[in-house]
């Protein structure tokens, strides 16, 4: 059970997902027990997570701790995004505009198509010979 001080929602890309807790603190953001910036490997997708502070003008205001499993990292940084932005959007509604307007609200659906049988791939085709 989460203190009552924190906001709690869950953010999914691909096959990734993040459980973020947001409260009110300095700006430290955690994923899975470590800084971001030691977990995310490359500086975009620290940008990324941060985005929905940036948008809302709440940069250095919350403290995140979340939980990433599944995927990749840029699956787990798209996920925390998410995630941040619905816990801000809890936090006050007239957040929801400004997260709308970035698109920072919308879940991208977009999962990997799977692999078809007597195929290299999912869509490529094996060279066509007509002799």
């Amino acid at each position: 059970m989460a203190p009552s001080n924190e906001i709690i929602a869950v953010g999914r890309r691909k096959s990734a997902t993040a459980r973020v807790r947001i409260k009110p603190g300095t700006g430290v953001i955690t994923v899975n027990g470590k800084p971001v910036a030691d977990y995310m490997a490359r500086e975009i997708l620290v940008m990324m997570a941060n985005q929905p502070f940036d948008t809302t003008d709440n940069s250095g205001k919350w403290d995140v701790r979340a939980n990433c499993a599944g995927g990749g990292v840029a699956g787990q940084a798209g996920a925390l995004r998410l995630g941040i932005a619905r816990a801000l959007a809890k936090v006050d509604s007239k957040y929801i505009s400004v997260l709308r307007r970035y698109n920072l609200l919308t879940r991208d659906a977009r999962e990997v198509e799977r692999k078809k049988y007597g195929r290299p791939g999912a869509r490529k085709r094996f060279q066509f010979s007509k002799r």
